[in-house]
């Protein structure tokens, strides 16, 4: 069941997503082919995924039947922003990474200029696609305001990237690392999630449920993440393994070893879990693809 759930919304995301974009023979076509490139480069659509399965829990508990249409386009506007801090995290002045997704990064198949501007390009339209979902004005707003903090500087992807990069080559301590990774990770999960929310009409106590549903799930993908560059090659993560030992990077593996890390990922998502149980047997998709995330360690 959950490997239809995962196939099926992998592609509403990639159709959603081949439709928004602009063609990549649209002028200026350098940078419509690098954001493809990009952004077709593979992935599995969890956060996309994770927006619709949201939506869907929340539209059974409403009594609304179907996923409301045009939900793939919230998912979309998430994994163009997800790629957006992909191509800016392999750029040689943050990761300085060669391989992503199992191919050339986007600043080594199209220079470093054309990378830069292909992410900011992503972003921009992510916001436009935003902009203009079918949904009431009230909770468009919402929507945006959610992801666009979620992105930002204060507890958001950009501010969690600085401080990981400023506590390269240091021993920061849980609080630092913990405030990394709900940042520069858990940030845009949560948001996924309660933005699929938001977009079916979740109630405000289910957008509580939700956020920390997001929070708890995003902190333990990270954690997970943590362990692969560990324990995984190159060729099964689809980027180059071994950078966060490389950059002297503090981890939670550093901090508590591989298996104390993967019990936390695991009470984490338990915790994620338990804040669905009032929705009950609708909630039984999402829970799944919680554990499913963790699960990548086997």
């Amino acid at each position: 069941m959950l490997k239809q759930v995962l196939e099926q919304g992998r592609e509403a995301a990639d159709a959603a997503l081949e439709r928004l974009l602009p063609p990549a023979a649209q002028h200026p076509t350098s940078i419509h082919q690098a954001m493809r490139h990009s952004v077709f480069a593979g992935g599995k659509r969890l956060r996309p995924i994770l927006c619709m399965e949201a939506g869907r829990m929340i539209a059974a508990a409403l009594g609304a039947g179907s996923l409301p249409p045009g939900t793939e386009d919230v998912g979309a506007a998430l994994e163009m922003l997800h790629t957006y801090s992909l191509i800016h995290d392999d750029l040689p002045a943050l990761d300085n990474d060669d391989l992503r997704r199992g191919r050339p990064t986007c600043h080594k198949a199209f220079g470093e200029a054309i990378a830069i501007l292909a992410g900011d390009a992503l972003q921009t339209q992510a916001y436009e696609v935003l902009a203009q979902i079918a949904c009431p004005a009230e909770a468009r707003v919402a929507i945006i305001r959610e992801v666009a903090h979620a992105t930002g500087t204060i507890e958001g992807m950009i501010g969690g990237q600085v401080v990981d990069l400023e506590a390269e080559h240091s021993t920061p301590g849980l609080e630092t690392l913990e405030y990394i990774h709900r940042s520069k990770t858990a940030a845009l999960i949560t948001a996924s999630v309660v933005s699929g929310g938001m977009y079916t009409g979740a109630t405000e106590g289910q957008v509580i449920r939700l956020r920390t549903f997001g929070q708890s799930v995003g902190l333990a993908f990270q954690i997970v993440d943590d362990v692969l560059d560990i324990t995984q090659t190159s060729e099964q993560l689809g980027k180059t393994a071994g950078k966060d030992t490389a950059a002297e990077k503090t981890t939670y593996p550093a901090l508590f070893g591989i298996d104390e890390s993967l019990r936390k990922a695991d009470a984490l998502v338990d915790h994620a879990c338990d804040e669905l149980n009032e929705f009950g047997s609708q909630a039984s998709t999402l829970k799944d693809l919680a554990r499913f995330l963790v699960e990548r360690k086997k």
